[in-house]
């Protein structure tokens, strides 16, 4: 009965220092993370004032930015629309076919 005793002590000790430190450490990161904002709040200000220059700067570029095409770059037709024009012996190209189409040479349009 001695060493029954004795293990149940050991495992009753064992268990309650586990908890123990569970719960210094969860109190522990909260009252961290408390202290930090406190001890740092011109952060806070400082990312507030960024991000309203950033939202001041993108309402006035957005009118101020044309969108413009590049000359390399050909616009996306969808099927059924027409894809090419034909000038003579010539055939110019108006848009480039969606992925798994393609612009069919004697109808000029996009299959």
């Amino acid at each position: 009965m001695d060493s029954f005793t004795v293990r149940t002590a050991l495992c009753l000790g064992i268990c309650l220092s586990v908890l123990v430190i569970a719960c210094q450490g969860q109190t522990g990161l909260e009252d961290g993370t408390q202290s930090q904002e406190e001890q740092y709040p011109q952060q806070r200000y400082a990312a507030r004032e960024l991000v309203d220059a950033l939202e001041g700067l993108l309402e006035n570029s957005s009118d101020t930015i044309a969108v413009e095409k590049k000359a390399s770059q050909i616009p996306r037709c969808d099927v059924g629309e027409r894809c090419a024009l034909k000038h003579g012996p010539r055939i110019g190209k108006l848009c480039d076919c969606l992925r798994g189409a393609a612009c069919n040479t004697f109808l000029l349009r996009c299959y």
